[in-house]
Formats: structure tokens, sequence, C-alpha cells
């Protein structure tokens, strides 16, 4: 069992809950995440891990309610349990995995938009204590939809806010502040955008156009957080890849996002896995051997 040390509404409707889950905490890095289960029965909820204490051995979570498991989630609150807390899953973040030389030379743009904010966050925070700043673009529809405002203010080298409908900050996407700061004269070696699907895309469109390698985190197509399911399933370059497990960070302008969102979508109907199972054969899952799926 794992204790629910803090629980917090951060927006109308996103929620933080601080785990004491010792074991995460001492291994995990920027960039993975872990899989919940509120008891024996209920479903697995793969959630990327917002931070992490190593003394306190605590792991933050950061999550958008769409489902009744996520929904029962924010019912629980500072005393409660998870029943099971497992990770990390999933490959780091390469600024924290690559040559910490060549990290160092790099000037970084970090794209965030709603939720997206909250696995931002840790890598932001990480290169900031390893003595690089980055700028960071955090966008939502409206600025009461806004999260870690100030904690992103005390790691980014430079913060800019956007707001869909112009309430705080700049008014617009994230893809004309990106185009506002490059007119500006700022030059990225890379940008990490992480946010919903539509937002990622068009920040990879955006950031194309000015040569700018960028990296997008596909977990929110994840569902099972294995590879078994099929769920999060997606083509990178002429690959096939699974976020759970070859990921949740890829390559974005080798990402085929239109393919992702629509099969995102056929997902969520019986007939539509159906379909899928059809339609990609042994590409369908992760292929673990052990889940049914080869069946």
């Amino acid at each position: 069992m794992f204790k629910i040390l803090k629980a917090e509404q951060l927006s109308a409707n996103v929620y933080l809950k601080v785990v004491h889950a010792p074991r995460v905490a001492k291994t995990c890095e920027p960039g993975q995440f872990i899989i919940v289960r509120l008891d024996e029965a209920a479903e697995r909820i793969p959630l990327t891990i917002c931070d992490y204490d190593r003394e306190a051995g605590t792991v933050t979570i950061v999550f958008q309610p769409v489902g009744a498991s996520t929904f029962k989630m924010v019912d629980l609150k500072e005393g409660d349990y998870f029943a099971d807390f497992v990770g990390p899953l999933g490959c780091p973040s390469e600024l924290v995995t690559d040559d910490f030389e060549e990290v160092k030379k790099k000037k970084v743009l970090f794209v965030a938009g709603g939720v997206g904010t909250a696995p931002v966050y840790p890598q932001v925070k990480w290169l900031h204590e390893h003595g690089i700043d980055a700028d960071v673009i955090v966008g939502a529809k409206t600025k009461e939809l806004l999260i870690f405002e100030e904690e992103m203010k005390k790691v980014a080298g430079n913060l800019y806010i956007c707001t869909d409908d112009g309430s705080y900050g700049f008014g617009g996407m994230v893809t004309g502040m990106i185009e506002k700061l490059v007119g500006e004269g700022k030059q990225y070696d890379l940008c990490v955008a992480i946010g919903p699907m539509i937002m990622m895309k068009f920040a990879c469109l955006t950031t194309k156009k000015f040569n700018i390698p960028t990296i997008v985190s596909m977990s929110p197509i994840m569902v099972d957080g294995t590879g078994m399911c099929g769920a999060c399933r997606v083509i990178v370059g002429d690959e096939v890849k699974f976020a759970c497990v070859d990921g949740p960070e890829f390559d974005g302008h080798k990402v085929d996002f239109d393919q992702a969102m629509k099969r995102q979508t056929m997902y969520k109907t019986e007939e539509g896995r159906a379909l899928l199972k059809y339609q990609e054969g042994d590409t369908q899952h992760g292929r673990c051997g052990n889940c049914g799926g080869d069946k």
C-alpha cells in the first residue's frame, strides 16, 4: 500500500497527489512514468512523474480525470492509499541520459500545453539543478486552467505564459509564441513539447519550419503501460513503436500524429479495436507473448 501524503486541486480539472513510494523515488528520472491502481480490482493507470524527492521517498503525480478510475482518484484524500504504485517505467528524457557536456551546450526550449506542464516541470527542474537554464512556454485555454506557474518560475531561465483566450500573458497558441521568440532572434538547439496530441503536432510543424529538432511525449495515448494492449502503438519514421516501452519520448518530426490521433479514436470502441487488430496483425501490440494478444 502506498500512502497519499498530499492531495490538492491545481485547477478546475487538474489534481495533484504526493505519494510515499521510496523505491520509485530512489531511481526515477524525468521523463519516466508510473502505473497506479486504486485497489486490487481496479484498472491500471499510467501517469507521468511530475516531481520526486529521493530523501523524503515521495513521488508527485498530476492528472486530469477522464474516466471512472481517475474520477475515483479525485476523491482520495491525504492519508488514503493506492494499492499499487509501480515504476519507474519508460525511458528517461534524453537530456538526462545524454552526455552532460553536450547537453550543457544546448539552448533548450520547452513547450507545455495544459496538463503537459506536469511532465515538463521535472525536466526543467533537473536542468536548473545542474546549472542549465531553459526557456519555457506554458499554454492553457484560460488563466484559470494554468498549473505550476510559480514552480516553473523558480526553475526556468525565461517563462512565457500563453492563453488561448488572451486572459493572461500572450494571447494565442503556444505556436504563436514559438514564432515570436524566433522572430525576435532567439536560437534553439532543441525543443521539448509535451501536451495534447494536437498541440504537439502543430508545435512540431512550427519548429520544423525553423529547423529546431523537437522531442515529444506520447504518454497521452498510453493505456496499459506495458505494451500489451497496443493502445500506444505509434509510427515513428518508418518504424512501429510503443510509447510505454520504447518511449514515451520520440523525435516529434518523425511521429505520424494524424495516424496516432485517428487510431486513438478507433481504440476507444470494441469494434475499433477489432479492426485495428485485423489491420495491424502482429504489430498491433508489444508482442509480450503473455497477454493473450497473440491469440
